[in-house]
């Protein structure tokens, strides 16, 4: 059943481009192949359509990835860790990863930094309270929460309580229009690089439609969009480092892993098999 947001964005769509029985997608890429809207508007209303499909889990940063701090390390590391890496928020735990109490920002801290003689106050003065969400959240829902909450940032929590990872609202946006990068994020390698000796290496998150397309390689799934996401899939798990899969005549050696992704993958065309009739006698 459509909830009421969806009842209207049918009923906006199907004004625009006259069409009722059809789905939502099936409207948005018949006007596109119509010429009435434009691919990459198209792209954008399709991956709107789309946030409803994807959990928190598939766009955060994982629990090993996220820069954090201990409390016990106070605020001049808070500082230290915000110019060090970039960053405008920084979480704040007690002990271990598990148990996030508190979120840093920049903009508490300018105050105490611009009055002279003031000294570096303790985080319990400037720590705000974490938004947590379970993991398995809808990105569509994940969006309202951080409009209603006005929190940009929040904790995803496993099913045991336990931190999953950090979603941001950068995260649901870039679900939408792509990757946004800003003047503080590291360079990243290219998802796709040809080496020397005709291997392939790729990104874990290098999408399989975009593999099919370029490289001729097939690798279909109804549940995964992703090589990483298909290479967990044949292994029933978040494959480990080194782990090796065979499949539409390559060989997947996973190069690099975290307990929750793919991150890189070395692929090598496999050889031919030999025809039983042209193969060299034995002597």
């Amino acid at each position: 059943m459509e909830d009421e947001s969806e009842g209207r964005f049918r009923t906006l769509i199907s004004k625009l481009f006259g069409k009722t029985d059809h789905t939502l997608e099936e409207i948005i890429e018949e006007a596109e192949e119509e010429g009435e809207v434009g691919e990459e508007d198209a792209a954008v209303l399709l991956r709107v359509l789309g946030l409803a499909k994807k959990q928190v889990a598939d766009v955060m940063i994982p629990r090993m990835d996220i820069v954090c701090t201990d409390e016990e390390d106070g605020t001049a590391e808070v500082i230290r860790q915000m110019i060090a890496r970039g960053h405008s928020r920084i979480l704040i735990y007690r002990e271990n990863r598990d148990n996030m109490t508190g979120v840093v920002h920049a903009k508490d801290l300018l105050k105490f930094l611009v009055e002279p003689n003031c000294q570096t106050p303790p985080l319990s003065a400037v720590m705000r309270e974490p938004l947590y969400v379970p993991e398995t959240e809808n990105l569509r829902d994940m969006l309202s929460r951080f409009q209603k909450t006005r929190i940009h940032i929040a904790v995803a929590m496993d099913e045991y309580g336990g931190t999953s990872g950090l979603v941001t609202l950068g995260d649901v946006i870039e679900a939408i229009v792509g990757e946004i990068e800003d003047e503080h994020d590291p360079t990243r390698p290219a998802e796709f690089q040809e080496l020397q000796d005709g291997k392939l290496r790729l990104a874990g998150r290098f999408p399989l439609e975009e593999l099919a397309e370029r490289l001729s390689i097939e690798l279909a799934s109804d549940q995964v969009e992703t090589l990483g996401g298909y290479l967990s899939e044949l292994a029933g798990r978040v494959p480990r480092q080194g782990d090796a899969f065979e499949a539409a005549g390559y060989r997947f050696v996973v190069t690099e892993a975290s307990k929750r992704q793919v991150r890189w993958v070395l692929a090598e065309r496999l050889p031919a098999p030999q025809d039983a009739d042209n193969a060299p006698e034995e002597a």
